[in-house]
């Protein structure tokens, strides 16, 4: 093994089942995943606004995204995602430019795991 070693990046996704069990018993299985589509579509739609605004430093956009982030990613139970997304919200307001571009690096990161795990759970047909 070299003297340097790598970082590894890699944390586990946390989701909450209940949640999305409680959706389908709501909803029906079609209505949950037309939800659920809707909900990640609009997740992948504010992870592309959040790295936008943070590329231009517009820090308004780059919070108002992050605060929809948790808020999308809460409704469909994506723990890890939530809780990143509004520490991003949290650096955002604290105007903590280092901070912002680590925990923005987390959320990608967090947002693409997450993604696929809540696909991979609608393909065991909660």
């Amino acid at each position: 093994m070299s003297a340097i070693e790598k970082l590894r990046m890699d944390e586990p996704v946390r989701l909450d089942p209940d949640r999305l069990v409680v959706i389908y018993a709501e909803l029906g299985e079609l209505g949950a995943e037309r939800l659920i589509a809707a909900a990640m579509e609009d997740l992948a739609t504010h992870l592309v606004a959040a790295q936008l605004a943070e590329k231009e430093g517009r820090v308004e956009l780059l919070g108002r995204a992050a605060t929809e982030m948790a808020k999308l990613a809460g409704q469909v139970g994506m723990v890890m995602l939530t809780r990143v997304a509004e520490d991003l919200a949290s650096c955002v307001e604290r105007r903590d430019p280092v901070a912002q571009a680590a925990v923005l690096a987390r959320l990608v990161r967090i947002a693409e795991r997450s993604l696929t795990a809540v696909w991979d759970l609608q393909d065991m047909r909660i």
